[in-house]
Protein backbone atom coordinates (compact mmCIF):
# COMPACT_ATOMS: atom_id res chain seq x y z
CA UNK A 1 0.00 0.00 0.00
CA UNK A 2 3.05 2.20 0.66
CA UNK A 3 3.46 2.26 -3.49
CA UNK A 4 -0.11 3.20 -4.05
CA UNK A 5 0.32 5.81 -1.83
CA UNK A 6 3.16 7.47 -3.28
CA UNK A 7 1.65 6.91 -6.96
CA UNK A 8 -1.28 8.65 -5.92
CA UNK A 9 0.45 11.87 -4.31
CA UNK A 10 2.91 11.62 -7.34
CA UNK A 11 -0.08 11.66 -9.71
CA UNK A 12 -1.32 14.30 -7.72
CA UNK A 13 1.53 16.46 -7.98
CA UNK A 14 1.46 16.22 -11.56
CA UNK A 15 -2.17 16.60 -12.55
CA UNK A 16 -1.82 20.39 -10.45
CA UNK A 17 1.24 21.12 -11.96
CA UNK A 18 -0.51 20.45 -15.58
CA UNK A 19 -3.24 22.46 -14.66
CA UNK A 20 -1.14 25.62 -13.67
CA UNK A 21 0.71 25.69 -16.46
CA UNK A 22 -2.68 25.74 -18.37
CA UNK A 23 -3.71 28.83 -16.55
CA UNK A 24 -0.23 30.80 -17.26
CA UNK A 25 -0.51 29.78 -20.93
CA UNK A 26 -4.24 29.54 -21.67
CA UNK A 27 -3.98 29.74 -25.32
CA UNK A 28 -1.38 26.60 -25.29
CA UNK A 29 -4.23 23.95 -25.84
CA UNK A 30 -7.50 23.79 -26.46
CA UNK A 31 -8.95 21.09 -24.02
CA UNK A 32 -10.86 17.92 -25.10
CA UNK A 33 -13.14 17.57 -22.33
CA UNK A 34 -16.09 19.42 -23.12
CA UNK A 35 -18.82 18.81 -25.25
CA UNK A 36 -22.20 20.02 -26.52
CA UNK A 37 -24.23 17.44 -25.56
CA UNK A 38 -28.45 17.96 -25.81
CA UNK A 39 -27.19 21.51 -25.77
CA UNK A 40 -25.42 21.44 -22.15
CA UNK A 41 -21.82 21.50 -21.73
CA UNK A 42 -21.05 17.76 -20.16
CA UNK A 43 -17.75 16.75 -19.51
CA UNK A 44 -16.12 13.90 -21.90
CA UNK A 45 -14.90 10.70 -19.70
CA UNK A 46 -14.72 7.67 -22.14
CA UNK A 47 -10.95 6.32 -21.54
CA UNK A 48 -10.32 8.55 -18.31
CA UNK A 49 -8.43 6.36 -15.60
CA UNK A 50 -8.44 7.81 -11.98
CA UNK A 51 -7.61 7.29 -8.62
CA UNK A 52 -8.51 8.70 -5.02
CA UNK A 53 -7.62 8.50 -1.14
CA UNK A 54 -9.44 9.15 1.55
CA UNK A 55 -11.24 8.23 4.59
CA UNK A 56 -14.51 6.32 5.99
CA UNK A 57 -16.78 6.49 9.20
CA UNK A 58 -18.30 3.14 9.87
CA UNK A 59 -21.68 1.57 11.92
CA UNK A 60 -22.72 -1.64 11.95
CA UNK A 61 -26.30 -3.84 12.85
CA UNK A 62 -25.98 -6.17 15.72
CA UNK A 63 -25.10 -9.79 14.47
CA UNK A 64 -25.27 -13.53 16.12
CA UNK A 65 -21.40 -14.92 16.29
CA UNK A 66 -21.14 -19.04 16.22
CA UNK A 67 -17.77 -20.17 17.74
CA UNK A 68 -17.38 -23.83 17.30
CA UNK A 69 -14.08 -25.85 17.99
CA UNK A 70 -12.71 -28.93 19.76
CA UNK A 71 -15.36 -29.70 22.65
CA UNK A 72 -17.28 -26.46 22.37
CA UNK A 73 -19.82 -25.05 20.49
CA UNK A 74 -21.93 -22.07 20.72
CA UNK A 75 -23.95 -19.12 19.68
CA UNK A 76 -24.01 -15.01 21.39
CA UNK A 77 -26.71 -12.82 20.27
CA UNK A 78 -27.72 -9.37 19.14
CA UNK A 79 -23.89 -8.81 19.86
CA UNK A 80 -23.23 -4.71 19.03
CA UNK A 81 -19.99 -3.30 17.74
CA UNK A 82 -18.39 0.02 16.53
CA UNK A 83 -16.02 1.03 14.32
CA UNK A 84 -12.72 2.71 15.34
CA UNK A 85 -11.49 5.97 13.87
CA UNK A 86 -7.96 7.12 14.45
CA UNK A 87 -7.38 11.09 15.84
CA UNK A 88 -7.15 13.63 13.62
CA UNK A 89 -3.79 13.85 12.76
CA UNK A 90 -1.42 14.90 10.07
CA UNK A 91 1.32 12.68 11.31
CA UNK A 92 -0.81 9.75 11.00
CA UNK A 93 -3.49 10.54 8.09
CA UNK A 94 -0.25 11.74 5.61
CA UNK A 95 2.47 10.08 6.86
CA UNK A 96 4.27 7.33 4.09
CA UNK A 97 4.71 4.86 7.21
CA UNK A 98 1.27 5.49 9.15
CA UNK A 99 -1.08 6.12 6.68
CA UNK A 100 -2.80 3.08 6.71
CA UNK A 101 -3.54 2.91 10.40
CA UNK A 102 -6.67 5.17 9.88
CA UNK A 103 -10.29 4.10 8.20
CA UNK A 104 -9.26 3.89 4.75
CA UNK A 105 -10.75 4.32 1.12
CA UNK A 106 -8.46 3.44 -1.47
CA UNK A 107 -10.23 3.06 -5.08
CA UNK A 108 -8.86 2.85 -8.94
CA UNK A 109 -11.00 2.69 -11.91
CA UNK A 110 -11.66 3.15 -16.12
CA UNK A 111 -14.33 4.65 -17.76
CA UNK A 112 -15.82 2.34 -20.51
CA UNK A 113 -17.83 5.14 -21.75
CA UNK A 114 -19.08 8.32 -20.62
CA UNK A 115 -21.18 7.49 -17.70
CA UNK A 116 -20.21 4.35 -16.52
CA UNK A 117 -16.66 3.25 -14.70
CA UNK A 118 -15.39 -0.04 -13.27
CA UNK A 119 -13.41 0.47 -10.33
CA UNK A 120 -11.78 -1.68 -7.72
CA UNK A 121 -11.01 -0.46 -4.30
CA UNK A 122 -9.65 -1.94 -0.73
CA UNK A 123 -12.31 -0.39 2.01
CA UNK A 124 -10.45 -0.74 5.41
CA UNK A 125 -12.75 -0.49 8.12
CA UNK A 126 -12.22 -1.06 11.69
CA UNK A 127 -15.04 -3.69 13.47
CA UNK A 128 -14.57 -3.59 16.85
CA UNK A 129 -17.06 -5.79 19.92
CA UNK A 130 -18.64 -3.64 22.33
CA UNK A 131 -16.60 -4.70 25.85
CA UNK A 132 -19.05 -5.75 29.12
CA UNK A 133 -22.33 -5.73 27.03
CA UNK A 134 -25.33 -8.48 28.06
CA UNK A 135 -25.79 -11.12 25.51
CA UNK A 136 -27.38 -14.16 25.45
CA UNK A 137 -25.59 -17.88 25.35
CA UNK A 138 -27.07 -20.68 23.66
CA UNK A 139 -24.99 -24.14 23.18
CA UNK A 140 -22.26 -25.87 25.34
CA UNK A 141 -18.70 -25.39 26.30
CA UNK A 142 -16.52 -28.16 27.83
CA UNK A 143 -12.73 -26.76 27.18
CA UNK A 144 -12.37 -27.81 31.32
CA UNK A 145 -12.53 -23.82 32.60
CA UNK A 146 -14.91 -24.05 35.72
CA UNK A 147 -15.70 -20.72 34.89
CA UNK A 148 -16.97 -21.29 31.52
CA UNK A 149 -17.85 -24.77 31.18
CA UNK A 150 -21.79 -26.02 31.04
CA UNK A 151 -24.59 -26.30 28.77
CA UNK A 152 -26.54 -23.12 27.62
CA UNK A 153 -29.67 -22.74 26.55
CA UNK A 154 -30.73 -18.33 26.09
CA UNK A 155 -28.61 -17.98 29.17
CA UNK A 156 -27.88 -14.34 30.08
CA UNK A 157 -24.22 -13.46 29.60
CA UNK A 158 -22.31 -10.20 30.17
CA UNK A 159 -19.21 -10.78 27.45
CA UNK A 160 -16.19 -10.00 29.41
CA UNK A 161 -12.75 -9.67 28.67
CA UNK A 162 -11.71 -12.72 30.01
CA UNK A 163 -14.43 -15.06 28.41
CA UNK A 164 -13.80 -13.36 24.51
CA UNK A 165 -12.39 -9.94 22.79
CA UNK A 166 -13.38 -9.63 19.21
CA UNK A 167 -12.13 -7.46 16.73
CA UNK A 168 -11.28 -6.98 12.95
CA UNK A 169 -9.25 -4.20 13.46
CA UNK A 170 -6.31 -4.30 11.07
CA UNK A 171 -8.92 -4.64 9.46
CA UNK A 172 -12.23 -5.32 8.46
CA UNK A 173 -11.01 -4.60 4.74
CA UNK A 174 -13.57 -5.21 2.15
CA UNK A 175 -11.95 -5.96 -1.43
CA UNK A 176 -13.97 -5.18 -4.28
CA UNK A 177 -15.28 -4.80 -7.69
CA UNK A 178 -17.95 -1.64 -8.26
CA UNK A 179 -19.73 -0.42 -11.34
CA UNK A 180 -19.98 3.21 -10.77
CA UNK A 181 -22.45 5.48 -12.52
CA UNK A 182 -21.73 9.50 -13.03
CA UNK A 183 -24.22 12.25 -13.52
CA UNK A 184 -23.45 15.44 -14.32
CA UNK A 185 -25.68 17.99 -12.62
CA UNK A 186 -23.75 21.34 -12.66
CA UNK A 187 -21.03 22.36 -15.18
CA UNK A 188 -18.91 25.49 -15.36
CA UNK A 189 -15.33 26.08 -17.48
CA UNK A 190 -13.34 23.92 -15.22
CA UNK A 191 -15.61 22.78 -12.29
CA UNK A 192 -18.36 20.36 -12.08
CA UNK A 193 -20.85 18.81 -9.69
CA UNK A 194 -21.76 15.61 -10.50
CA UNK A 195 -23.58 12.63 -8.71
CA UNK A 196 -22.25 9.26 -8.33
CA UNK A 197 -23.92 5.87 -8.26
CA UNK A 198 -22.82 2.11 -7.71
CA UNK A 199 -23.05 -1.23 -6.78
CA UNK A 200 -20.27 -3.85 -6.45
CA UNK A 201 -18.99 -6.89 -4.64
CA UNK A 202 -15.75 -8.57 -3.29
CA UNK A 203 -14.31 -10.90 -0.45
CA UNK A 204 -14.11 -9.60 3.60
CA UNK A 205 -10.15 -10.28 4.17
CA UNK A 206 -9.37 -8.95 7.98
CA UNK A 207 -6.81 -9.45 10.33
CA UNK A 208 -9.16 -10.57 12.94
CA UNK A 209 -7.88 -9.65 16.56
CA UNK A 210 -9.35 -12.85 18.91
CA UNK A 211 -8.57 -14.17 22.38
CA UNK A 212 -11.68 -16.39 23.30
CA UNK A 213 -11.46 -17.74 26.63
CA UNK A 214 -7.81 -19.17 27.88
CA UNK A 215 -6.60 -19.27 24.20
CA UNK A 216 -3.64 -17.91 23.21
CA UNK A 217 -4.55 -14.58 21.14
CA UNK A 218 -5.11 -15.06 17.40
CA UNK A 219 -3.96 -12.02 14.91
CA UNK A 220 -3.71 -13.03 11.26
CA UNK A 221 -5.00 -12.27 8.11
CA UNK A 222 -7.61 -14.80 6.50
CA UNK A 223 -10.14 -14.75 3.37
CA UNK A 224 -13.37 -14.91 5.84
CA UNK A 225 -16.38 -14.24 3.42
CA UNK A 226 -17.80 -11.84 1.32
CA UNK A 227 -19.72 -8.12 1.23
CA UNK A 228 -22.25 -6.85 -1.11
CA UNK A 229 -23.01 -2.81 -1.20
CA UNK A 230 -24.19 -0.13 -3.09
CA UNK A 231 -23.05 3.58 -2.49
CA UNK A 232 -24.08 7.43 -3.95
CA UNK A 233 -22.57 10.40 -3.42
CA UNK A 234 -21.86 13.74 -4.99
CA UNK A 235 -18.81 14.33 -7.03
CA UNK A 236 -17.09 18.10 -7.10
CA UNK A 237 -14.32 17.95 -9.96
CA UNK A 238 -11.79 20.76 -9.76
CA UNK A 239 -9.85 22.15 -13.03
CA UNK A 240 -11.24 19.34 -15.09
CA UNK A 241 -8.72 16.95 -13.24
CA UNK A 242 -8.87 16.69 -9.40
CA UNK A 243 -11.85 15.98 -7.13
CA UNK A 244 -13.25 15.58 -3.87
CA UNK A 245 -16.40 13.07 -3.38
CA UNK A 246 -18.56 12.51 -0.36
CA UNK A 247 -19.78 9.08 -0.20
CA UNK A 248 -22.81 7.08 1.73
CA UNK A 249 -21.97 2.94 1.10
CA UNK A 250 -24.85 0.66 2.53
CA UNK A 251 -24.21 -3.16 2.24
CA UNK A 252 -24.28 -6.47 4.02
CA UNK A 253 -21.39 -8.74 5.14
CA UNK A 254 -21.26 -12.55 5.54
CA UNK A 255 -18.21 -13.64 7.27
CA UNK A 256 -18.79 -18.01 7.50
CA UNK A 257 -14.67 -18.37 8.42
CA UNK A 258 -13.31 -16.41 10.54
CA UNK A 259 -10.12 -17.71 12.37
CA UNK A 260 -10.40 -17.62 16.41
CA UNK A 261 -7.01 -19.62 17.34
CA UNK A 262 -4.17 -20.84 16.19
CA UNK A 263 -6.10 -24.03 15.73
CA UNK A 264 -7.45 -24.32 12.60
CA UNK A 265 -10.40 -25.91 13.78
CA UNK A 266 -11.75 -23.28 16.03
CA UNK A 267 -14.02 -20.76 14.07
CA UNK A 268 -16.16 -18.44 14.10
CA UNK A 269 -18.88 -17.03 11.73
CA UNK A 270 -21.29 -13.96 11.63
CA UNK A 271 -23.03 -11.72 9.55
CA UNK A 272 -24.21 -7.96 9.50
CA UNK A 273 -25.29 -4.51 7.37
CA UNK A 274 -22.47 -2.03 7.71
CA UNK A 275 -22.87 1.91 6.59
CA UNK A 276 -20.57 3.87 5.47
CA UNK A 277 -19.97 7.61 5.25
CA UNK A 278 -16.38 8.75 3.40
CA UNK A 279 -14.30 11.80 2.08
CA UNK A 280 -12.08 11.17 -0.71
CA UNK A 281 -9.33 13.25 -2.65
CA UNK A 282 -8.98 12.13 -6.46
CA UNK A 283 -7.33 12.75 -9.88
CA UNK A 284 -8.13 11.83 -13.29
CA UNK A 285 -5.69 10.41 -15.19
CA UNK A 286 -4.59 9.71 -18.93
CA UNK A 287 -7.20 11.42 -20.57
Amino acid sequence: MRIVFTIFFFALSVAVSSQTSKFANPTSSVPRDITQVGGDNEVERTGDFYLYWGWNISAYTASTITFSGDNYHFSLADVEAKNRPSPLDVKTYLSPVRFTIPQYNFRMGYFFNNTYNLSFGIDHMKYVMVAYQESTIDGFINTGEPDFDGAYEQAPLPITPAFLQFEHTDGLNYVNFELRRLDQLLKSSRTSINLVTGIGTGLIIPRSNVTLMHFDRFDEWNIAGFGVAAMGGLHFELLNRLFIQLEAKAGYINLPNIRTTHNKADRAKQDFCFLQTNVVLGVKLFD
